[in-house]
């Protein structure tokens, strides 16, 4: 078969499998709202299920890698770390205090919280710099204890008390671990990682259904009484998504399309697991519900990013060719 021919059919095994998946989620979604008993077994494990999900999400990431990411681009991460920690947060917060005041706090905890450790999955979905990814969520996560808290305090002048060490405790266990259990296979069991990659897709998709079947399931009887308010938190939390991905691809805007992916997904693709847990802890039911309300669209952005992708390497190729010498 020609080689353009086997890219294409490809390219539609990915976008069938983008499809599965965002089926498989709002599918999972929609019943733990309908049946909640459903999803009640699976409500104290959503941090187990993530581990798992960021182990099989690493199995493509070797740390060597990242290191020499990190020792190629050192600044590119220290401006993306102050980007989405502190800058973005800010300019978000402001925004949505100007626009929509009821949202402005919700705005503010997901815009500055951590790329969530299943962020490298959504890389490797849509074909970008899954390294740059891994890194972004080992840099950005252990400094979230100190900057979310201390972002609330200056914006809102409302002190939280965060446990620093049961945060950093917490957020080793799902980081580190799965980081070291790759390490170990790779090093001592080696020939356990190519069945574990093949199998990474349909696990991947029942460990994100049971997640959500845990997280949403506690939210039902809410959903129930105020379906409005579900809707506005949806539409609020999708544009989030937006007004997070764009600028994180503008950062890498004159990097290669990998990179720009990377960065969309990074800024885009939050860990808006632990918003959840933090805000039901400090706050009302409207921000923990926009933030489960982020699930939707950080399973859906996939779609842009891929449409982003194939139009960019387009635009490359086409370049490619209109500047080949004529023969």
């Amino acid at each position: 078969m020609h080689p353009k021919g086997r890219a294409g059919i490809k390219e539609i095994m990915l976008r069938a499998k983008d499809y599965v998946l965002l089926l498989i989620v709002y599918a999972s979604i929609l019943a733990a709202v309908l049946f909640p008993r459903l999803g009640a077994a699976f409500q104290p494990y959503p941090q187990h299920f993530l581990m798992v999900l960021f182990f099989l999400s690493f199995l493509t990431v070797r740390l060597d890698e990242i290191g020499a990411l990190l020792k190629r681009s050192p600044g590119a991460v220290v401006l993306f770390t102050l980007f989405k920690l502190l800058l973005l947060p800010v300019a978000i917060y402001y925004l949505f205090l100007f626009l929509a005041p009821a949202y402005a706090m919700s705005a503010l905890l997901l815009a500055a919280v951590s790329t969530g450790v299943t962020a490298p999955f959504i890389s490797n979905v849509v074909g970008g710099n899954s390294a740059l990814v891994m890194v972004m969520v080992v840099v950005t996560s252990p400094l979230v204890p100190v900057t979310l808290p201390l972002l609330v305090e200056l914006l809102l002048g409302q002190a939280v008390e965060l446990s620093f060490i049961d945060m950093i405790r917490m957020l080793a266990t799902v980081i580190f671990i799965p980081i070291i259990a790759v390490e170990i296979l790779r090093r001592w069991a080696p020939r356990t990682l190519p069945p574990l990659m093949k199998l990474n897709y349909p696990i991947s998709l029942v460990l994100f259904a049971v997640i959500n079947l845990g997280v949403f399931s506690q939210y039902a009887d809410f959903f129930r009484r105020e379906p409005a308010l579900l809707i506005e938190a949806t539409a609020v939390a999708t544009l989030l998504c937006g007004l997070f991905a764009v600028p994180g691809c503008l950062l890498f805007r004159k990097g290669p399309v990998a990179d720009r992916l990377a960065g969309a997904v990074a800024a885009g693709n939050i860990n808006n697991v632990l918003v959840i847990v933090f805000a039901s802890r400090f706050f009302g039911p409207l921000e923990p519900t926009v933030a489960a309300m982020y699930l939707i669209p950080y399973f859906a952005v996939i779609i842009p990013l891929r449409f982003y992708k194939t139009r960019a390497r387009g635009k490359g190729a086409k370049g490619l060719r209109q500047e080949k010498p004529p023969e």
